[in-house]
């Protein structure tokens, strides 16, 4: 398996977290302490767009802090997911380059990036929403394993990862991703 297939199985599983979420919950707090739920979506949708734009040559539209969400958080995750999927699916998306906050990026490292937000604040938004059935634990595991490999310290920086944090060996794969990137 590749790392878009990853990101369709991260793209899915997501969406359905998101369709779990109701109005009432948006102001829940998260494993990411500095935002409450409707914050991380919205840092999640936005940060969608903007990959999709970035891989097809574009400007982002607007700042990824922007308001991306509106009145309707769900159709928002639907459209930047459909969005999101089709640039990754590009023949040429592996052979962008990507700017983030911290520079610009190759196409591979930026897969690898996006597919680490979809599926660490996909889990944030699952443990704030009680909807831990709907986390695909084989993804977390293949992704704790792509993130031990590949080493993620100097990314642990405040607004990034913070320190890895104890979690038992038997814990779910979910439980060890979130604590390998430092949330309790």
């Amino acid at each position: 398996m590749n790392t878009i297939d990853r990101i369709d199985r991260a793209i899915d599983m997501t969406g359905g977290i998101v369709e779990g979420i109701a109005a009432e919950q948006l102001t829940a707090p998260t494993p990411c302490r500095e935002w409450d739920l409707r914050e991380l979506l919205n840092h999640l949708v936005g940060g969608m767009n903007i990959f999709a734009a970035q891989l097809q040559g574009l400007t982002p539209v607007r700042d990824h802090h922007d308001d991306w969400l509106g009145a309707d958080p769900q159709g928002a995750y639907a459209e930047a997911a459909e969005l999101d999927r089709t640039a990754w699916h590009r023949p040429d998306a592996l052979e962008q380059k990507v700017r983030l906050g911290f520079g610009e990026v190759p196409g591979p490292m930026a897969a690898v990036i996006h597919l680490t937000e979809l599926v660490v604040h996909g889990v944030d938004l699952a443990v704030a929403t009680g909807q831990m059935h709907s986390v695909d634990e084989q993804l977390c595991a293949e992704l704790l394993a792509i993130m031990r490999e590949m080493g993620i310290e100097n990314f642990r920086v405040p607004g990034m990862f913070g320190p890895e944090v104890a979690a038992p060996r038997d814990a779910p794969a979910h439980r060890r991703l979130l604590a390998y990137v430092g949330r309790a």
